[in-house]
């Protein structure tokens, strides 16, 4: 309706969010040794490497614990633009200014035959439903990812790939097993979210069988708790070289 004006966001790689937004983390240069090990301790899920006085951000669940113990040395920026194809790019160090994203090593067939148009099945393996919403958000007026023709699916059989998200439980193994052999070749899969990347919170409980992980090539990965609709597209945008 006119009443209600334009709502979607005219360019999703110019957004700027709130200072609130809890996005990429930076550590000040003068950290001291005893400072990143007080932070060690009171972090949840082990998100900070000491030996590297760096943040995880595939363990990070962006509490702001160790910003909130350290406000002088950690802030977390508004920067949502976190998203990489390379699990170690996740590590944020003293005086990183991004999350650098490796354009050389994406698969050849990724921007081939999925520059123009990827539907995706998502699967929620064992999720609290906090990405599944976000990532949900994505395909709104506001964000309107379509616009790129990215698009969920219902079926995996109409799929070019999977988003899981979720720490994958034991009783969503052989039904995400499943759903990744119903999708067509080439294929990609992308980790959303802090649970599927690493397990987040629950990375030590038993219920957890992550051995899918162990057998496929993951293509993107966007860190968050939950993940923002920007960062998803954004890394999606650059995966597929748009």
């Amino acid at each position: 309706m006119r009443s209600h004006g334009i709502q979607f966001v005219p360019d999703l790689k110019k957004v700027e969010l709130t200072p609130l937004f809890r996005g990429r983390p930076e550590i000040s240069d003068d950290i001291t040794v005893e400072e990143i090990n007080y932070a060690s301790k009171i972090c949840p899920t082990d998100a900070i490497i000491t030996d590297e006085f760096a943040i995880d951000l595939g363990k990070c669940v962006f509490c702001k614990e160790c910003a909130f113990a350290l406000p002088d040395k950690i802030r977390f920026t508004n920067d949502y633009k976190i998203a990489t194809n390379k699990r170690s790019n996740l590590i944020i160090k003293k005086g990183d200014s991004a999350v650098d994203f490796d354009d050389n090593a994406v698969r050849k067939e990724i921007k081939k035959v999925f520059k123009n148009s990827l539907k995706l099945r998502q699967v929620s393996a064992g999720g609290d439903n906090s990405c599944e919403m976000e990532l949900n958000a994505a395909g709104n007026v506001n964000f309107d990812m379509g616009r790129y023709g990215i698009e969920f699916v219902a079926s995996p059989r109409h799929a070019d790939g999977i988003v899981i998200t979720g720490p994958i439980t034991g009783n969503m193994a052989e039904a995400l097993q499943i759903c990744y052999d119903a999708v067509p070749s080439p294929k990609i899969i992308i980790l959303t979210g802090t649970d599927a990347i690493s397990g987040g919170i629950f990375n030590d409980s038993k219920a957890l069988n992550r051995s899918f992980l162990d057998k496929y090539p993951v293509d993107l990965y966007v860190p968050g708790n939950p993940a923002h609709p920007l960062s998803f597209i954004n890394g999606i945008l650059e995966l597929i070289g748009r």
